[in-house]
């Protein structure tokens, strides 16, 4: 169990609390509510351009990461479709850098044109090294507008198209951080050896001045049913044959997410899941293949993503797996195979509890998703699981009219 407090300011930044007597490195994570659901679709990757730039120095402080690492301390960010966050590891001591550095870059981020350009070069650059000129980079750039038709999910983190960041404006920049970094739409969550009542003073202290203003009702597109399946057929210059299916799955605040989320573990968690052992193992069909699902807060997807071996075909293939879905929609999955995976998903679970960054990450996650406290139960809403439950999903969610299908094949030669 992991024992938290909570408090928010009156401008509505919501600070969550857990002490840690066992390390002296204290975490402090700063989740905001924004991600790339929240962009508009001709101006996409905006919230990730948004991490790069909040490392160019605010109006008060030029180098964000000289000040830490003078003090020892580390940071890093990450942008996902549902959120940006941001997170520092220090030692107890020094932990007042850590809110000098991020109540002022929320209040006076520094929007100079050198900081833009900087920044744009260097997600550009990621994007045609990851995405562009990898290869299956662009795996995603093309399966989530198949399967997504009206939801901004449609589009990856980093954007849809290198364009609209090589397009942003400053005025661009400094409407997507009005909108979106201020006190009401964030969660700052700190685990260390500290007291309550101390981090509370210096949250109110750093960020207590910060101007509130009234957070903006999310309206997003509702994605419509799909009726049938789609496919889109692809030629790149990659060694192996691909093939990749989704399907769209219940949100995170589904409690059916987690019966799906097991289904995926049952097909290729481990040694001992079915993907392997019958077609990796006992079959030289595939090199690669995997089940997982996106684990977005809205109506995600579900993922198989397989490479063939040389020679096979893509009828092979697909008959091959979807022998195996059809099995579980048939027959189920028995009570020995799904306590398998329920233990390892409790141990990913309680290793997850073991480090103060951890438990500073995944409060604020859960205070997101749904509440914090949800990091301390999570699992047991996995254990309720039942062998009917995941042959039931399996059923609603394994419809070939649900899928869409992905053909990436290798150039000839």
């Amino acid at each position: 169990m992991v024992e938290f407090k909570e408090h928010q300011l009156k401008n509505g930044l919501r600070l969550i609390f857990n002490e840690d007597k066992t390390t002296p490195i204290v975490a402090f994570n700063l989740l905001y509510d924004v991600g790339s659901k929240d962009e508009d679709e001709n101006k996409t990757g905006f919230a990730h351009l948004f991490e790069h730039l909040m490392f160019g120095g605010s109006i008060n402080i030029p180098s964000f990461d000289g000040p830490l690492q003078t003090v020892g301390g580390e940071n890093n960010a990450f942008t996902s479709t549902d959120m940006t966050n941001y997170y520092i590891t220090l030692p107890k001591n020094n932990i007042e850098t850590a809110f000098w550095l991020e109540s002022d870059r929320m209040l006076s981020l520094a929007f100079s044109e050198k900081s833009l350009e900087v920044q744009r070069q260097v997600v550009i650059e990621e994007f045609a090294q990851r995405y562009l000129n990898q290869p299956y980079g662009d795996v995603y750039l093309l399966l989530r507008p198949l399967a997504y038709k009206k939801h901004p999910y449609r589009w990856a983190t980093i954007g849809k198209e290198i364009k609209h960041i090589e397009t942003a404006t400053m005025e661009d920049v400094k409407a997507f951080f009005k909108r979106h970094y201020y006190p009401g739409n964030a969660i700052l969550s700190i685990s260390g050896n500290l007291t309550f009542e101390a981090v509370k003073e210096l949250t109110e202290k750093w960020f207590g001045d910060i101007p509130s203003r009234k957070k903006e009702l999310r309206k997003l597109p509702v994605e419509p049913l799909q009726k049938e399946e789609r496919t889109l057929e692809v030629e790149r210059d990659v060694p192996l044959n691909a093939l990749y299916y989704a399907y769209h799955m219940p949100s995170k605040n589904d409690a059916d997410y987690y019966a799906v989320d097991l289904l995926s573990d049952v097909l290729s968690r481990g040694d001992s899941s079915r993907f392997y052992e019958r077609l990796l193992k006992k079959t030289d069909l595939f090199a690669e293949i995997d089940a997982f699902v996106t684990g977005d807060t809205e109506t995600g997807l579900f993922i198989i993503a397989a490479k063939l071996s040389a020679g096979v075909t893509y009828e092979q293939a697909e008959a091959a797996i979807d022998e195996q879905l059809l099995e579980i929609i048939e027959k189920g999955v028995g009570d020995e195979e799904l306590q398998k995976v329920k233990n390892k998903a409790e141990s990913t679970f309680e290793f997850g509890k073991t480090s103060a960054l951890n438990k500073a990450m995944g409060l604020a996650i859960c205070a997101l998703v749904k509440e914090p406290e949800l990091f301390n139960y999570e699992f047991t809403l996995y254990d309720k699981v039942s062998a009917e439950d995941i042959q039931r999903v399996a059923k609603h969610v394994l419809r070939r009219e649900n899928r869409s299908k992905l053909i990436y094949k290798a150039k000839k030669g």
